[in-house]
């Protein structure tokens, strides 16, 4: 099963980035919080280097996330960003 077929159980209205699939890769989960509806939860740092990946460099990503990711409010089913927690490996 995918993870947006998985998604889909929430039976919410949630909006995906893209429409061909191609931030599959960034999404994590589901996030939910008291009195608004599921909405879809990607990893920042993944849809950053999908948008490296397509050309644009490390500056021109962020620029466009900020501007047209986070920056585009939809709604209540607009899509969340979330900046994992690692360990330092040194």
């Amino acid at each position: 099963m995918s993870k947006l077929t998985w998604a889909s159980a929430f039976e919410s209205e949630m909006l995906f980035l893209g429409n061909g699939g191609e931030f599959d890769e960034a999404f994590v989960g589901v996030c939910q919080q008291f009195g608004r509806p599921p909405i879809a939860l990607y990893d920042r740092q993944k849809v950053l280097d999908i948008f490296i990946a397509e050309g644009l460099t490390e500056e021109e990503a962020v620029e466009h996330f900020e501007f047209n990711i986070i920056g585009a409010w939809v709604g209540d089913f607009t899509p969340a960003f979330v900046d994992l927690y690692a360990e330092d490996e040194s």
